[in-house]
Formats: structure tokens, C-alpha cells, sequence
């Protein structure tokens, strides 16, 4: 009797388990596993997401890459032409100041004529007085120093 009374007590504890404590830890049980599944989800999509993002920062820094290679290409391109402005504006200077040089050494050198032509003039009117002074005939004197005046 103790053998079945046992027994029987044992078949209604296992009823009794099997009805109102096994189904909540069941479900709980359930409840973890779908927790842990969506966990295990939610990870793969933050690693996809981190790879994503990985790959579009690295696009994002081979276009900046780009766009700073750009900007100094324009920057020596710009810098290059600065120069080559201030080469060709130098040389015009240059080229100006020259004209402006030679054309004061030609004008000077004008002068120079001029005022080397009126000492000739002088010196000459000077010599025909001494020789208008030795003789008379005054017009070969005159003829002789207008020939003497076109020539200077």
C-alpha cells in the first residue's frame, strides 16, 4: 500500500507539475530563446550596420581624399599662374623701363648733337671771323660757312 499510496502521490505530483508549474517554465524558456534569437538578430544587423558604415566612411574619406587632391592640383594650378602673371608682368615692366631708357639715351644723345653742333657753329662762326677778318670777299666766306652749317 505505501507502494501505491507512493505512487500515486508521485502521478499527481507529475499531473499537478505538468500542469501548472512545467508551462510557465516552458514559456519562459520560449520567452528566453526568442529573447536570445532577437539578440542574436539584432547583432547581425549591428555588424552589418557597422560594416556598412565602415565601407560609406571609407567612401566618404576616398572622396575627401579626392576633393583635397583637387583643391591642391587648384591651388598649384592657381599658384602657377600667379607666377607665370608676375613673370610676364615683370618682363613688361622690364621691357617698358628698357624702351624708356632708350628713348632718354636717345634723346639725350640728341642733345648732345644739338649742343655739339651749336659749339661746331660757334666754333666755326668764331674761325670764319678770323678769317673774314684776313680777307675781303665776304660771300665765299659766307657760301663756305653755310656749306659748313648744312653739313653739322
Amino acid at each position: 500500500m505505501t507502494l501505491i499510496g507512493q505512487t500515486i502521490a508521485m502521478i499527481v505530483f507529475v499531473w499537478f507539475c505538468m500542469k501548472f508549474i512545467w508551462p510557465p517554465i516552458l514559456e519562459a524558456l520560449e520567452e528566453r530563446q526568442k529573447q536570445i534569437e532577437e539578440g542574436l538578430a539584432a547583432a547581425d544587423k549591428g555588424q552589418e550596420s557597422l560594416v556598412r558604415a565602415t565601407a560609406e566612411a571609407e567612401g566618404i574619406i576616398d572622396e575627401a581624399r579626392k576633393q583635397a587632391t583637387g583643391i591642391l592640383d587648384q591651388a598649384h594650378t592657381r599658384a602657377n599662374e600667379i607666377v607665370a602673371d608676375g613673370k610676364s608682368d615683370g618682363v613688361k615692366e622690364r621691357e617698358r623701363q628698357l624702351s624708356a631708357a632708350i628713348a632718354e639715351i636717345e634723346q639725350e644723345a640728341n642733345r648732345a648733337r644739338e649742343e655739339l653742333r651749336g659749339q661746331v657753329a660757334a666754333i666755326a662762326i668764331a674761325s670764319a671771323e678770323k678769317i673774314l677778318q684776313r680777307e675781303i670777299d665776304s660771300k665765299v666766306h659766307d657760301d663756305i660757312l653755310g656749306k659748313l652749317a648744312q653739313e653739322l
